[in-house]
């Protein structure tokens, strides 16, 4: 066991340098860089002053240089300063953080609650009315754009009834209390747990439809056991190996992949910092928001690694060195 979690730990630590080099290479190569945004905004700085700020800044190097530099200082624990918040990285990045895994746990656990027992109840019931109603809904929650669903949202519970804030945090409003703070994580908990239903429920009506026209599942059906054994007993564990490689992909591109529901709601979450980071070349911010979403999907496989030996005894740590 340890002899394969540390190898996957070096395997995700190779990874996870390539894939600085590579953000930091694209987002380098970008048209633009901070000493012109800082002329656009002084047209007084001179062409002698952009040049000193540009070797003071080591942007007058090659990128690779510049990349080694910064990997020297991040093996150090330095990982750079924020030009658009004023602050260092890590502090920029805890607040939005924070706010993104709360929404992604709480969407995520939703959705799951709601998918997984949907698709078990489909798959039970193939080509019936049940079933037919199950993949409509789920085909809707998939086909809907964010947007437009975060926005009818908003109209329907803010503007109409006037139920719930149409968008923002308890802390931006000045707002205190626990109730107070939920109000503004309903509307975007609703639309990313509508939107990951849809999906979820697929999966799982179809694994598990496969996992019971297995031969043992008829050997246990033939032995007498219930319907509700069968399925619960011996088919869910199966099924379930499949849905969670889906469920481990998924946890990492939402922790991202949220943007689009961060912006509609104002939800300062890592999606929407990514965004603004990239678009204001801020190298630093962006480089490290990007790392913790690749490092979020590795942990997410390396947790389905160890879920697949839980869910079958055949599967082991042993099995996957060989």
């Amino acid at each position: 066991m340890w002899s394969f979690l540390i190898r996957r730990l070096i395997q995700c630590a190779g990874v996870l340098l390539v894939m600085s080099f590579v953000v930091y290479a694209l987002i380098g190569l970008m048209p633009g860089d901070p000493v012109d945004l800082m002329i656009s905004a002084d047209p007084k700085v001179t062409a002698a002053d952009a040049a000193r700020l540009r070797a003071l800044y080591g942007l007058d190097q090659p990128i690779w240089s510049r990349y080694l530099n910064w990997l020297g200082a991040a093996i150090g624990g330095d990982f750079g300063y924020s030009r658009l918040y004023a602050q260092p990285v890590f502090t920029a990045i805890l607040p939005a953080l924070v706010n993104t895994l709360t929404l992604v746990a709480m969407s995520l656990c939703l959705a799951l609650m709601i998918a997984l027992p949907a698709g078990i109840f489909a798959a039970t019931r193939p080509y019936s009315a049940a079933d037919y109603g199950i993949n409509f809904a789920a085909f809707a929650g998939v086909s809907m754009p964010p947007f437009w669903l975060g926005i009818l949202l908003i109209l329907l519970f803010s503007v109409i009834l006037g139920w719930l804030p149409a968008g923002g945090t308890a802390a931006a409003s000045g707002s205190s209390g626990f109730f107070c703070g939920a109000a503004y994580l309903v509307l975007p908990i609703a639309s990313l747990t509508i939107a990951g239903v849809g999906g979820h429920t697929r999966y799982m009506r179809a694994s598990m439809i496969e996992t019971l026209r297995q031969d043992f599942i008829r050997t246990a059906r033939a032995k007498g056991l219930g319907e509700r054994d069968v399925v619960l007993g011996h088919a869910l564990q199966n099924a379930m190996i499949p849905v969670v490689t889906v469920i481990a992909l998924d946890f990492g591109a939402l922790f991202s992949g949220a943007l689009i529901t961060e912006t509609v709601f104002a939800y300062p979450g890592m999606g929407k910092l990514i965004f603004e980071s990239v678009m204001g070349n801020d190298y630093n911010l962006a480089l490290v928001g990007l790392l913790m979403a690749t490092a979020l999907t590795l942990a997410g496989n390396l947790l389905a690694d160890a879920a697949y030996a839980a869910l079958d005894p055949r599967i082991s740590f042993e099995t996957a060195r060989a």
